[in-house]
């Protein structure tokens, strides 16, 4: 028996040429469209990068990690330390940022994986916590000032850049960066042993572990990468709006649009934080820009994650590939009828 059909094998004609088409569109979005939907591009790129860090824990080993954003914090705060503090160039920072999220992840991964559940995600809520108030109170770190990093891209080009250019020299660094983040995803956990292996010990820990699956070691791997994606996308970030306040970039709020980006698109699978990544960012960029509200979208937002859970758990992806059960789908809106009725 074969399974599921992936959703662009389903259009019309080679799906080399989708493939195709989609990277000319991403390489020359910022030289059709000028320097405004080039940032749009940009943190779209940011938010499907930073959902994949989130769904290599969340999809594809189960954990629900609800300090993940302080990852993207740490490596931010990196970054600007090693710039504004210390002088050093941005690849120095970029190492940095590395190098602190393996060392914390780590160190964080020892004793909260040995938990599960729920205590698994207030334990990481709880380090995220305190990580930001640490932030706040640390001289380091700039405290409740934050951090001002010297003006990008000059920090990389060597000379002043007008605005168009420089949000097309970040576009171009964020798109690597996603590129680079989705073909690692597709490789370790579509392709590799070592996806097999996250995927076992997320169904039955007990049978793979029967199996010869050193577990502990595996969720270790996998929780360390997913925090060190999370971090460099970080440390870009900061290079890039070149001012870090632990307000910002340690913000529960990074965390929650992980997982609901992750949960949209679908989770455990690759182009799930795509979809659902695209979907929250779109909604809450344009309903600023055109509707002159930061908040309208959270309805919206609020309505598709309670459809999502009843009708379609797999999420969109799941829908394109006709994953979703049309009996559960009667059954559910069967249940909700008889309870309005009883309201």
């Amino acid at each position: 028996m074969s399974g599921p059909v992936p959703s662009l094998d389903r259009l019309p004609g080679e799906p080399r040429y989708w493939y195709a088409g989609l990277a000319v569109l991403l390489v020359a979005w910022p030289l059709l469209f000028g320097a405004f939907w080039a940032r749009i591009g940009l943190g779209a790129l940011m938010w499907i990068g930073l959902a994949q860090s989130w769904n290599m824990i969340g999809g594809y080993a189960g954990y629900l990690d609800f300090g993940h954003g302080a990852y993207f914090g740490i490596g931010a705060f990196a970054a600007a330390v090693a710039m504004a503090q210390f002088g050093y160039p941005f690849l120095v920072g970029f190492g940095l940022a590395i190098l602190v999220s393996t060392v914390v992840a780590y160190l964080v991964a020892v004793p909260t994986l040995r938990l599960t559940g729920a205590y698994f995600a207030i334990a990481t809520w709880a380090f995220a916590e305190s990580i930001k108030q640490a932030a706040l109170v640390t001289g380091i770190t700039g405290g409740t000032f934050g951090l001002s990093l010297p003006r990008s891209p000059e920090t990389f080009i060597g000379v002043p850049v007008p605005f168009e250019i420089a949000e097309t020299f970040f576009y171009y660094a964020m798109l690597v960066l996603c590129l680079a983040t989705m073909a690692l995803t597709y490789y370790l956990f579509e392709r590799h042993e070592f996806g097999y292996r996250v995927k076992a010990l997320r169904d039955d820990q007990d049978a793979a572990e029967s199996l010869g699956i050193d577990t502990t070691r595996v969720k270790r791997q996998v929780y360390v990468l997913s925090c060190v994606v999370a971090a460099v996308f970080g440390s870009v970030h900061a290079w890039y709006i070149v001012y870090v306040h632990p307000n910002d970039v340690l913000a529960p709020i990074i965390t929650d649009r992980m997982v609901i980006m992750a949960l949209l698109g679908g989770l455990g699978t690759l182009t799930g934080p795509i979809a659902g990544g695209l979907l929250v960012f779109l909604l809450e960029r344009l309903s600023s820009v055109f509707l002159g509200s930061t908040t309208f979208y959270l309805p919206l937002i609020g309505i598709l994650i309670m459809v999502t859970v009843l009708f379609a758990p797999s999420g969109i992806i799941g829908i394109l590939r006709g994953e979703v059960d049309r009996d559960d789908v009667r059954k559910n809106v069967k249940e909700l009828g008889e309870k309005f009725d009883l309201l």
